[in-house]
């Protein structure tokens, strides 16, 4: 997130660093990165060495959830090197924090992309990163996918349209028209995308990253890093083979085309999901408001996906 969360302190964060990973850190400083959770660079006058992060609990994560989660992320950097997993604390890798969870990964100094690959090498590096983690073999209690918008979800959405969102704040009333320009097209991309989840449940599942796009990959030193597991879990393998396919790289996989739709339509509802109780709520139009203003438009704007030819 661009702002640090309200009621929290650095000192806070700092305080709970040194009791569960690092004794010896002085600082912590919150970074105005990422969008979804809050992160901080924690080390000492003279180098960073642990970048904490604060991650939110409620529809994505309970608190056992995202421990499992994190616990299987540090299982899989048992055997794949390109993982950058969270270090344990007390046993485990998540400490209770303000209304959320904290952890720790080290610090490691590199350069990451925005989101979309970059060029052919860089795609053919993230393919074979892919081609390993789909083969591991994935903790036992590592959480399986399931549909993250309902079939209720096109009905309900329409059913809060019809109030006023213009107290929300200054993106409330633009939120609410764009929404309701497409309520139809929403509707019928959730009754295809809960038709696809039905065949999903009969294709194999791996450990899937869920958003390994050149915005979670780090280019260091020791090589390309895969970052954020948060969202790890089991799937079909479309699940991270789309970012591939959206940038041209479908030559590099062997995906199942209706998987890709599914998961592309998965991306774009839950944005959407999650935008819309963004604006409805009261927002102040900080620049975290206008990276949710962007990223609500482009999902309710971008073309429909379509089999390549």
């Amino acid at each position: 997130m661009r702002e640090p969360p309200p009621h929290v302190r650095d000192e806070q964060v700092l305080a709970v660093v040194r009791e569960h990973w690092d004794g010896a850190a002085t600082r912590a400083m919150h970074l105005p990165v990422g969008f979804g959770a809050h992160h901080w660079a924690v080390g000492d006058d003279e180098s960073r060495r642990l970048f904490v992060t604060l991650d939110s609990l409620g529809p994505r994560h309970t608190a056992a959830t995202l421990e499992a989660t994190y616990a299987a992320a540090a299982a899989l950097a048992g055997d794949l090197d390109f993982v950058l997993a969270p270090l344990p604390a007390d046993g485990q890798f998540t400490v209770p924090f303000a209304t959320g969870a904290l952890s720790a990964t080290p610090w490691v100094d590199g350069t990451s992309g925005n989101g979309p690959l970059r060029d052919r090498a860089e795609a053919e590096q993230t393919a074979a990163m892919l081609v390993r983690l789909h083969a591991a073999t994935p903790s036992a209690g590592l959480r399986a996918w399931q549909p993250l918008v309902t079939l209720r979800f096109a009905a309900e959405l329409a059913l809060a349209l019809g109030g006023s969102w213009d107290e929300a704040g200054p993106y409330g009333a633009h939120a609410r028209q764009a929404l309701s320009d497409r309520i139809a097209d929403i509707g019928r991309w959730v009754a295809r995308y809960h038709r696809l989840a039905a065949e999903a449940r009969e294709r194999p599942w791996v450990a899937t990253h869920g958003e390994p796009h050149s915005a979670n990959q780090l280019v260091s030193a020791f090589g390309r890093l895969l970052v954020d597991w948060e969202s790890l879990m089991l799937a079909p393998a479309e699940r991270d083979l789309r970012v591939l396919v959206e940038h041209g790289h479908a030559d590099l996989c062997a995906p199942a085309w209706t998987m890709v739709e599914m998961f592309d339509l998965e991306w774009r509802l839950d944005e959407i999901a999650q935008y819309a109780r963004w604006f409805a709520a009261p927002h102040t139009g900080t620049a975290s408001d206008e990276v949710a203003w962007g990223g609500l438009r482009g999902e309710l704007e971008r073309a429909e996906w379509t089999l390549p030819t």
